[in-house]
C-alpha cells in the first residue's frame, strides 16, 4: 500500500510520477519542479518517485528538486534546505545482481541495496548520480554530471565521474 505524507506549504510545478509501496513524507515548504517549463535544465524529464516494498523515502524541509528521478528500495534521507538540479539520479540500489545467471531470473533475490543519507544545506549540480550506500555532509556542494559512489564529508565540495575531493569550503 504506497503512503504519502504532504507538508504544508508543498509546491509542485509540473506532474509527479510515484510507483511502488513505500512510504514518501515531503515536508514543509518543499519545491518540486517537474516540467521543462518548470526549470528547463532538467530538460523533458518528469519527477519520478520509485519507492518500492517497505522502502521509506524521506525530503526535509524546504528543499528542492528538479526533474529528478529517485529510486528507492530500501531508505533515502534527504535534508532540510536541499537543492537538488534538474536531472540528477538518486538510488540506494543496484537493480541488478553482478552475477549474470542471477539476472536472468525473473525474481532476483540476490540485488544489493543501501541507504543514502543527504545532510542539510547541501547542493547536487545538474545531472548528478548519487549511488547506494553514500552519505552527504551537511553543507557539501556536488559538481553538475557528478557520480557519487563514496560518502562526501560535510563542508567539501566534489565533482567528476567518479566524484573526488576538489576543497574544503570555508
Amino acid at each position: 500500500m504506497k503512503y504519502v505524507d504532504i507538508g504544508n506549504k508543498v509546491k509542485v510545478r509540473g506532474s509527479i510520477k510515484i510507483i511502488g509501496r513505500g512510504k514518501i513524507t515531503i515536508k514543509d515548504g518543499t519545491v518540486i519542479n517537474s516540467s521543462p517549463y518548470a526549470n528547463p535544465v532538467g530538460g523533458k524529464q518528469q519527477t519520478v518517485f520509485y519507492v518500492i516494498n517497505n522502502a521509506s523515502l524521506i525530503i526535509g524541509e524546504n528543499s528542492g528538486l528538479s526533474n529528478s528521478t529517485i529510486c528507492c528500495s530500501n531508505s533515502i534521507i534527504i535534508g532540510d534546505n536541499v537543492k537538488i538540479g534538474g536531472g540528477c539520479e538518486i538510488y540506494d540500489t543496484d537493480f541488478h545482481s553482478l552475477d549474470y545467471l542471477k539476472r536472468r531470473k525473473i525474481l532476483d533475490d540476490s540485488i544489493k541495496s543501501s541507504p543514502i543519507k543527504i545532510g542539510n544545506d547541501v547542493f547536487i549540480g545538474a545531472n548528478s548520480l548519487i549511488l547506494k550506500g553514500v552519505e552527504i555532509g551537511d553543507c557539501s556542494i556536488i559538481g553538475a554530471g557528478s557520480v557519487i559512489t563514496k560518502s562526501v564529508p560535510k563542508n567539501e565540495i566534489w565533482a567528476g565521474n567518479p566524484a573526488r575531493f576538489i576543497r574544503k569550503i570555508n
